[in-house]
């Protein structure tokens, strides 16, 4: 009798691609995905927990899904991801609802766990989270035309604020060998650009190799045929170097768009979040990147609230925006995160942190309408991801473009979903280019 399961990840890409690896594990072993936990057998949630907001939504939705048990329109719920991780110790005391548990360290149980579940039994497994990475292939659900590689797990870094060490575990990068072995694969089934990820890119190598192999790594996955970009998040601004900068700049399958999360610009803040470097250091790097770099798009990640953040830092960071008006930013109230450093610091209201937050949008608006608007009268290579019926016009993304944080381009002409197209850029509404395919 057939088995059915439904998946919901949630979070960041790199927990897509542990979701991807078990949807690759439960077929094999013969489960049949469906689109509904609503019916199904078992639902696995592979959950976010590095935030307030990431842990309520999966709080959330392991809630509604309990309410699907409870009613008898679903099997067994498996948690899985970062919020088990961190609250391995209570979770299912918590939410006895949960049928079983895993941790980061045993994404490749979960066949184990379905075994167990659709029998009438309980498991959880936290297996080390320090472990070497598994090579586990995957089910691919993005695209057309693209997908994201992972190329290293964990972090090293220990930012004040941050809890994913503690999660993920220490930072361990995949060989070589394995990565580009992968790439190939995923080139031959048609991806034509390349999302380069990990908790932090610019460090890739440095624990199996004994130095900084990202420059190399973007060199070989260039040599391979069917390989047209290679984007890269998320690159950490104190450990750019010179051959690293020269390989952006000259290989002309990287997309010059560069996601370089830096939190805040303030010395005296990132130094209290153990950030390495100094404000100084950032505006340095990002004036040489731009220099070296034509064209370059930069998007980055900022926290408003800070501890040590009074209205002199925060108006630092404003004028810091309007000096280098980067291209891209999210920005994210402080949240204090329990067992990090700083928690345990003073700092401004939760309510002050989100005015700030939306005051950093502000700011940001015209910005953006200007970048928008210099692209009026050009003609940007896009990747076309599907066709819009209420707009009747193709929807895709330039090299400025990231999946699912970025604006996107809507075109008119034929274009086939995974295919690349010359777009004329006529337009611009709400962050999104508007265009014609060029004849």
């Amino acid at each position: 009798m057939e088995k059915t399961f439904a998946l919901i990840s949630l979070g960041c890409a790199k927990n897509l691609i542990n979701s991807e690896q078990m949807l690759y594990l439960l077929d094999e072993a013969g489960y049949t995905l469906v689109p509904s936990a609503e019916g199904a057998d078992f639902v696995v949630i592979n959950t976010c927990g590095f935030i307030d907001d990431a842990k309520t939504e999966a709080i959330d939705t392991i809630l509604e899904a309990a309410e699907l048990k409870k009613a008898g329109k679903l099997g067994a719920i498996i948690v899985t991801g970062c919020l088990a991780e961190r609250y391995k110790d209570s979770i299912i005391d918590e939410l006895p609802e949960i049928d079983a548990v895993l941790g980061v360290g045993s994404y490749s149980d979960i066949v184990e766990a379905a075994d167990a579940v659709t029998a009438g039994s309980k498991l959880d497994l936290f297996r080390d989270r320090n472990a070497d990475i598994e090579e586990t292939p995957r089910v691919v659900s993005t695209g057309p035309g693209w997908a994201y590689i992972k190329i290293a797990e964990g972090c090293n870094n220990y930012c004040a604020f941050c809890a994913i060490p503690s999660i993920r575990g220490r930072y361990r990068s995949r060989t070589m060998e394995n990565i580009l072995d992968e790439a190939a694969a995923l080139a031959a089934s048609g991806v034509k650009e390349l999302i380069v990820i990990a908790q932090d890119i610019t460090r890739y190598g440095t624990d199996i190799y004994s130095r900084r192999c990202l420059a190399k790594l973007c060199r070989e996955l260039s040599g391979i045929e069917g390989i047209e970009w290679i984007r890269l998040h998320y690159l950490y601004p104190e450990a750019f170097d010179d051959e690293l900068i020269n390989e952006i700049a000259e290989n002309g399958k990287i997309v010059k768009y560069l996601d370089i999360p830096i939190q805040h610009i303030n010395s005296a803040i990132l130094k209290r979040m153990n950030r390495r470097g100094t404000g100084e250091d950032i505006r340095s790097l990002f004036g040489k990147l731009r220099e070296r770099i034509p064209g370059l798009v930069l998007r980055t990640s900022l926290i408003t609230g800070l501890p040590g953040e009074g209205e002199a830092e925060f108006e630092e960071l404003c004028d810091f925006l309007r000096e280098f008006r980067i291209e891209r930013v999210g920005v994210f109230p402080f949240s204090p995160e329990e067992g990090t450093p700083a928690a345990e610091m003073e700092h401004v209201d939760e309510d002050e942190a989100r005015r700030r937050a939306e005051l950093i949008m502000q700011l940001q608006a015209p910005i953006m309408d200007d970048f928008c608007r210099g692209f009026i009268g050009s003609t940007l290579k896009v990747l076309c991801e599907y066709y819009d019926v209420e707009s009747q016009m193709n929807v895709g993304r330039s090299y400025a473009d990231s999946p699912d944080i970025d604006g996107a381009v809507y075109f008119t002409g034929s274009c086939a979903e995974g295919d690349l197209a010359d777009v004329l850029i006529t337009g611009f509404d709400d962050g999104c280019l508007t265009g014609e395919i060029k004849c």
